[in-house]
């Protein structure tokens, strides 16, 4: 956001390595957290007379703390891993920001690069681990729900599970495609297409689509949104 406002693209070696420090400990936390929302859904549709044996303070006070706790660690890996390797390719990295394969192309040592790349798929299955969790989770949850008979209670239902499954599936299949595609498809639109879609569109919608679940927040919106025509209509009529 500095660097769009200021029109000012360098960076410094350790603004670079600490960009990338955060931004993985966010994301692996992220991962985390939504595997941990999923199993919170399973436990409140499927078993909700254990709910408050299974999710009291203590146990997300935990699940919370191991989320974060995978996140640094996570991230303080590749951040170390990554900034070792010697870099001879010039200093420009093609990406909007400081990303693992982009740094990767810089480097001219083949025995650091391998390192790093097996760091990225044994990390990557942790994270797949949380995937296939998601997905377990929303099949109990589904197979639930479609035993509901209320109509209404179906659609209350799945309107609270979907968002959160969207959010899921492209975080995790978007950020394993950036990782994990081979280097022969890679080409510097498609790159900035998908860190987009993994790294700015979640946390861009999540307010969006968690909060117009709430009926008093969609009618001040709508409430928002016909005051804002109506004094427009009254200002055009006054004008003419």
């Amino acid at each position: 956001m500095a660097s769009s406002l200021w029109d000012n693209r360098s960076i410094s070696f350790l603004g670079c390595a600490t960009q990338l420090f955060f931004f993985a400990f966010m994301l692996g936390a992220e991962i985390c957290l939504l595997t941990v929302m999923a199993y919170d859904r399973y436990v409140a549709i499927c078993q909700p007379l254990h709910y408050r044996t299974l999710l009291g303070t203590r146990a997300c006070a935990h699940m919370a703390a191991a989320a974060w706790a995978s996140g640094f660690l996570n991230a303080l890996l590749h951040t170390a891993n990554t900034f070792s390797l010697p870099l001879c390719q010039g200093n420009a990295v093609g990406q909007f920001f400081c990303e693992v394969p982009q740094i990767l192309k810089l480097s001219c040592s083949h025995s650091h690069y391998l390192r790093e790349v097996g760091l990225i798929v044994v990390s990557t299955f942790p994270f797949l681990g949380c995937f296939v969790f998601v997905l377990v989770s929303y099949v109990g949850i589904f197979r639930a729900v479609l035993k509901i008979s209320s109509q209404q209670g179906r659609h209350k239902t799945f309107s609270t599970c979907l968002p959160h499954l969207f959010v899921v599936s492209l975080v995790i299949s978007t950020a394993l495609f950036v990782y994990l595609k081979h280097p022969s498809i890679s080409s510097p639109t498609l790159d900035l297409v998908v860190s987009v879609l993994y790294s700015v569109v979640p946390p861009a919608v999540n307010p969006l689509i968690y909060s117009l679940r709430n009926q008093e927040l969609k009618d001040a919106l709508r409430k928002m949104i016909t005051g804002y025509f109506s004094n427009e209509i009254t200002w055009l009529f006054s004008s003419a």
